[in-house]
C-alpha cells in the first residue's frame, strides 16, 4: 500500500516537533471513512530490551507487524512485519518518530490497502494533539484511531462497569478522547482519533473489534506478530 513521503525522519525533538507542528493542520477530525469498513489494520511494534539499547534509547532492534483482519470476521486477510532500529530516543508526546520507521516499512509491504487504522497508541489525546495515530492518518492519507491500554493526557471521570459504558477525556478544556470499558468489570481502553474519522465511531469500531477480549482484536493480533518477529530476528542474530 502506498504511504506519502511528508518528511524526513528527525534527529533532534526540536526536528520532531517541527515536524508535528507542520503536519497537524493536515488533520481531518471528521467522519470521512466508509461506515461499514471491509478491512481494519492493527499496528503494533516490540521493542528489544537490553540494557541501554532497551526500549529507552537509541539502538535497540524492534519489529514493526501491521495486521490486516476482515472487519466482519476478524479473521486474518494479510500480515507484513518490518524490522529496524530504535534511531530515535524515547521523549514523551515524540514516541512515534522511534516507530514510525519501521510501521511504514510494513504497511508498504501491504497489498492490501485497509479502510481503518488501528495503533497501540494515542491520537488527537496528545499534548501536541498529534500523536501516532495522527501522524499515520496524514502519512497514508487513511482514516485512522488510536486504542491505548493506559492514559497520557487528560482528567477522566471512570466509566460504568458495563461493556460500552464510557466517559470523556479531557485535557486543557477540550475533549481529546473517551474512556471506554469493552467488556463488563475489566479496565477500560482509551480511545482517541487519529484521522478521517470522528470519536463516537471510533469508540462503535473499538466495542466492535473487541468481541470477546479487553483489547481490539486488531492490537492482540498485531502484538503476538510483532513479538514474534522480533523473536524470530533476535534467536538469528
Amino acid at each position: 500500500m502506498e504511504v506519502r513521503d511528508l518528511h524526513d525522519w528527525p534527529a533532534t525533538a526540536r526536528e520532531a516537533e517541527e515536524i508535528q507542528d507542520r503536519l497537524r493542520p493536515l488533520l481531518d477530525l471528521r467522519d470521512r471513512g466508509p461506515l461499514r469498513p471491509r478491512t481494519i489494520a492493527g499496528l503494533d511494534v516490540a521493542y528489544e530490551r537490553d540494557g541501554a539499547r532497551g526500549p529507552s534509547g537509541r539502538g535497540g532492534r524492534l519489529a514493526a507487524a501491521a495486521v490486516v483482519l476482515d472487519a466482519e470476521t476478524l479473521e486474518v486477510v494479510e500480515e507484513a512485519t518490518a524490522a529496524g532500529t530504535a534511531a530515535f530516543p524515547y521523549v514523551p508526546g515524540l514516541l512515534a518518530f522511534r516507530e514510525l520507521p519501521a510501521l511504514v516499512e510494513a504497511l508498504r509491504r501491504l497489498e492490501t490497502t485497509p479502510d481503518l487504522l488501528v495503533c497501540d497508541g494515542y491520537g488527537l489525546a496528545h499534548p501536541r494533539r498529534f500523536g501516532l495515530a495522527c501522524h499515520l492518518g496524514v502519512l497514508t492519507g487513511l482514516p485512522s484511531m488510536g486504542v491505548a491500554k493506559t492514559p497520557f493526557v487528560g482528567a477522566y471521570d471512570p466509566p460504568g462497569e458495563r461493556r460500552g459504558d464510557a466517559a470523556p477525556v479531557r485535557h486543557d478544556g477540550e475533549v481529546v478522547g473517551r474512556v471506554l470499558r469493552t467488556q463488563d468489570g475489566v479496565k477500560p481502553v482509551f480511545v482517541s482519533v487519529g484521522h478521517r474519522i470522528g470519536l463516537d465511531t471510533a469508540c462503535r469500531h473499538a466495542l466492535a473489534l473487541a468481541p470477546r477480549y479487553r483489547l481490539p482484536e486488531t492490537t492482540r493480533r498485531a502484538d503476538r506478530l510483532s513479538r514474534d518477529a522480533l523473536a524470530a530476528l533476535t534467536s538469528s542474530a
